[in-house]
C-alpha cells in the first residue's frame, strides 16, 4: 500500500473502501469486516449512506478479533446538505456520525456536496477539528471555481477533495486546482460505476495482459499514479482482493497517456449542474 500526506500531516492510505449503496446494516457490517481482514486501512461512509451504524460496528468486530487497531484504520464520513444550514448544524451533524459510528473521533469529515450554506458548514466542521472530533476536515463534489472561492475564504484549508475520477471522466483541471492548494485528490466511482463497456474496454484489456492484471486493476492502478486516492467498492471478498492487487506494477507513460485518451470532459454518473437534480438533493433526508 502506498500513501499519500495530507497537509496536515496525517498519512491517508492511497486505497481505501467505500460502502456506498450497502443499506442492509448485517450486510454493511459483515462487508466493512471482510474489507478489514482483507487488507483495507482506509474505510468510507456518510451521513447520507444510512450505514455509519453499521460500519462502526465492523470495526468493532475487526478489532475485537485482533485484525487490526483503531489507530490503523482511516475512518471518513461525510455531513449530508440538509445539516449544511448553519455552523450549529453541520457540527451536531459531525457528533450524530460519531454517536451512529460508536467512536470518540474520525480520521476526515467532508461535506458531502456544494450545496446549503456550505462556508457556514464548513466552519461547524473547523470546530468539530479544533475540538479533536476528526483528525481532518475536507469537500466532496467541489468543482475548481467553488473550491477556489472556499479556499480564498476559510481558516483551513480542506485536507481532501473527494470527486468522480476514472478514464472517462479524468478532471485534470480539478487536479491542477487541488495541487494549487495542497489537496489530495480521492475518487468516487474510480471504475466509472461500471459504464462505458470499462471492464472488457479494449485499451486496458491489452495493457493488463502485458501485466498480468484485469481492466479493472489497470484503471484503479492508473489513478494512483496520478497521486489519486481511490475507493473501489465490492461486496465480495474475491474482487475485494483484486482491486487491492495494484501495488506490484506500474503502468508506463506511454500508457499513462494511451488512457488519457478516453477523457470524455464531462460526467455520465451525475450532473450536478442540473437545476431539477440539485432541488432533489437539497429535499432529500439522509
Amino acid at each position: 500500500m502506498e500513501y499519500v500526506t495530507l497537509n496536515i500531516g496525517a498519512k491517508m492510505p492511497l486505497e481505501g473502501f467505500g460502502v456506498f449503496q450497502i443499506p442492509d446494516a448485517a450486510e454493511c457490517e459483515q462487508v466493512v469486516y471482510d474489507a478489514i481482514k482483507t487488507g483495507y486501512r482506509l474505510l468510507d461512509t456518510a451521513a447520507s449512506y444510512g450505514n455509519e451504524e453499521a460500519l462502526g460496528k465492523g470495526v468493532k468486530h475487526a478489532i475485537a478479533d485482533g485484525l487490526v487497531t483503531r489507530e490503523e484504520l482511516f475512518i471518513t464520513t461525510k455531513v449530508w446538505i440538509t445539516d449544511m444550514k448553519t455552523e450549529d448544524s453541520a457540527y451536531e451533524a459531525v457528533k450524530t456520525s460519531l454517536r451512529k459510528l460508536d467512536m470518540p473521533y474520525v480520521d476526515l469529515v467532508l461535506l458531502h456536496k456544494a450545496m446549503g450554506d456550505y462556508f457556514a458548514a464548513y466552519r461547524g466542521i473547523t470546530k468539530a477539528y479544533k475540538e479533536g472530533l476528526t483528525k481532518a476536515i475536507g469537500v466532496s463534489n467541489f468543482y475548481p471555481f467553488v473550491l477556489v472561492n472556499l479556499c480564498a475564504n476559510v481558516e483551513v484549508i480542506p485536507a481532501v477533495n473527494q470527486v468522480e475520477l476514472h478514464p472517462f471522466f479524468q478532471q485534470e483541471d480539478a487536479l491542477a486546482v487541488m495541487k494549487e492548494y495542497g489537496i489530495a485528490p480521492q475518487a468516487w466511482g474510480p471504475l466509472a460505476e461500471g459504464k462505458h463497456g470499462i471492464f472488457k474496454d479494449p485499451l486496458l484489456t491489452e495493457i493488463g495482459a502485458k501485466y498480468g492484471k484485469t481492466a479493472a486493476q489497470v484503471v484503479l492502478r492508473w489513478n494512483t499514479q496520478r497521486g489519486v486516492s481511490i475507493l473501489p467498492k465490492s461486496v465480495h471478498v474475491e474482487r475485494m482482493e483484486q482491486n487491492l492487487d495494484i501495488w506490484d506494477f506500474s503502468l508506463t507513460n506511454e500508457e499513462m497517456e494511451q488512457i488519457k485518451e478516453k477523457d470524455l470532459g464531462h460526467s455520465e454518473i451525475i450532473n450536478h449542474f442540473d437545476p431539477q437534480l440539485v432541488k432533489w438533493l437539497l429535499s432529500y433526508k439522509a
